[in-house]
């Protein structure tokens, strides 16, 4: 092997045994008073600080990925978690020598040479794992191309669309920029295109699924400058058999509970008010419950809440449905009992040998005479008709409008008048699962087609 090839595997042997200084979790920078001389032969003329090609053109850096596991995807906080394994290649001329190998150093040595300022300006959190050392990898091509791997583990926000969850579907986005080098410095590109992203197709998520997931190569425009990007789009669709089992299902049955009420006697006060009661109370709590896991944001109003008002509407509909069932079942037996009564004075007054009720010009004054005072009483009768003829003349007009809003008013009280209230129940048997089944039909080919 050339005397290059046997400099860097002194190199690594001396980083291996024990030439850096360490200070937390976090290799301390390096000092020419902690090298050997044959390394400071190596490095003798190399500036980190400065990016290969320095005058000479951008330099091209080639990306690629491979997601380890996606732990959690939040709705409330609108982000994902993910476990990455980052790749970036490039070449530095400084870094050439013979041969057709590659040479795998030690990690440490990042903090000798120059790398990328890469990052993920949507990331919440993140951070590079060290167990049992930091999970960085340095291998250097005898071309002088670099490959720089790391095992990053960062949350990133996710903009999340959730009118028509949980038969939503969600694009989340991983972007990869250059924190100081503009387009004139550094230029991004995947190595292999879609081919560059590696792991999605065999991930399993718990409520999710990848769909679909393109790369592509982009521009971020600031005011210092613009700087290159690339962008990971993967599509989730979410698995709406849990919701289906866990919130539709239960919601469906409290609607059919609700209509149990239809068959049992309106003269059964309580059961049928327990079970109008009990089927709110429940559906309340069912919304509550389906509420905890999203987040409280009036801009979404959500596939679920829709189904779940729904529901509680044709619950309560049942509820108010018995109330005026039995509102109109009070009614007509007030009515008959009035009936009932009439007919029992009327019986009992054609019993005794007397004559129907005539009532005076005074309201409350009724006269009952016998049989025997037919003639008197025609006369009296024909005197007070006489002594009361000019009045009638005179309140004529205002008799006229006055039998008008009697007439108006008894029949707006016929328009609300039942007269069989079992009639209710009877048609509620059919209104209401018909209607339920059209609103149903109508909801699912909105959310599932639309």
């Amino acid at each position: 092997m050339s005397a290059l090839m046997h400099t860097l595997l002194t190199l690594c042997l001396t980083f291996t045994q024990g030439g850096c200084t360490y200070s937390g979790n976090h290799w301390g920078e390096w000092s020419d008073s902690q090298l050997q001389p044959t390394i400071q032969k190596l490095m003798k003329g190399y500036n980190r600080y400065l990016r290969p090609n320095f005058n000479e053109g951008p330099v091209e850096i080639g990306m690629s990925l491979d997601i380890a596991s996606i732990d959690a995807i939040s709705e409330i906080n609108m982000d994902y978690t993910a476990t990455i394994f980052l790749r970036q290649r490039w070449r530095d001329s400084r870094l050439v020598f013979p041969g057709n190998e590659s040479v795998s150093v030690d990690g440490r040595l990042v903090s000798l040479l120059w790398i990328p300022d890469t990052f993920i300006p949507d990331s919440k959190r993140s951070f590079l794992h060290d167990v049992t050392v930091e999970n960085r990898l340095i291998r250097i091509f005898s071309n002088g191309t670099v490959l720089y791997a790391l095992r990053i583990t960062a949350t990133i926000a996710c903009n999340m669309d959730l009118t028509k969850y949980p038969m939503d579907r969600q694009v989340c986005t991983l972007q990869l920029e250059s924190w100081g080098y503009n387009l004139q410095d550094v230029v991004f590109y995947w190595t292999r295109g879609n081919d560059s992203v590696k792991g999605l197709d065999i991930l399993r998520l718990a409520q999710y699924s990848v769909e679909s997931y393109y790369t592509s190569v982009s521009e971020a425009v600031y005011e210092t400058g613009q700087y290159p990007k690339l962008v990971l789009h993967f599509a989730l669709r979410r698995n709406v058999l849990f919701f289906i089992l866990e919130t539709y299902v239960p919601s469906i049955l409290l609607v059919v509970l609700s209509w149990v009420s239809f068959w049992i006697s309106q003269s059964s006060v309580p059961a049928r008010t327990c079970i109008g009661v009990t089927t709110v109370l429940t559906m309340t709590t069912l919304m509550m419950g389906a509420r905890t896991s999203l987040p409280n944001a009036n801009c979404f109003i959500k596939a679920i809440d829709v189904y779940l008002g729904i529901c509680f509407t044709f619950i309560f509909g049942a509820l108010v449905e018995y109330a005026c069932a039995h509102f109109y079942t009070m009614q007509n037996q007030t009515i008959e009992e009035l009936h009932r009564e009439l007919l029992r004075d009327f019986n009992e007054s054609n019993g005794n040998g007397s004559i129907p009720i005539f009532r005076s010009t005074q309201p409350k004054h009724t006269v009952q005479m016998s049989s025997t005072a037919e003639e008197p009483l025609e006369q009296a009768a024909d005197c007070d008709t006489r002594n009361h003829a000019g009045a009638r003349e005179k309140l004529s007009d205002q008799g006229c409008g006055l039998s008008s809003v009697r007439r108006a008013s008894r029949r707006a009280a016929a328009a609300f008048t039942v007269e069989n209230p079992h009639n209710i129940d009877r048609h509620s048997r059919t209104a209401f699962p018909m209607a339920f089944l059209c609103v149903n039909i109508l909801y699912w080919l909105y959310y599932l087609f639309l």
